[in-house]
């Protein structure tokens, strides 16, 4: 069974502050190419949803929301019936408890 997956809109701004940081700090190419790898990691998750793990900041909460990684980001997504929700692409070097508990609470 596919599901459909949506990128919700501040997951959405986590990516174009991604793909800003790394512009600046790299290049635009490569900006460019881990903008389309992570929309492609999103997109993937039509297939196989339940292959992410639990948030481990929520192991005894919240378990309703996973994870997959991609270098040091993290996608953090809830299934629904058909659909993949896309709440976050964060950085796992930041401390996100706080900003998850603010995040996914809404």
């Amino acid at each position: 069974m596919n599901y459909e997956v949506r990128i919700i809109s501040i997951a959405e701004k986590d990516l174009d502050d991604i793909y800003e940081n790394v512009a600046k700090s790299d290049s635009i190419n490569n900006a460019e190419k881990l903008y389309v790898k992570i929309i492609q990691i999103c997109l993937d998750l039509n297939k196989l949803p339940n292959r992410g793990h639990i948030l481990s900041e929520f192991e005894f909460e919240k378990k309703d929301f996973l994870e997959i990684h991609y270098k040091t980001y993290r996608i953090i997504y809830k299934i629904f019936s058909k659909t993949v929700m896309i709440y976050g692409v964060l950085d796992r070097r930041r401390d996100l408890k706080d900003l998850l508990n603010k995040r996914l609470l809404r």
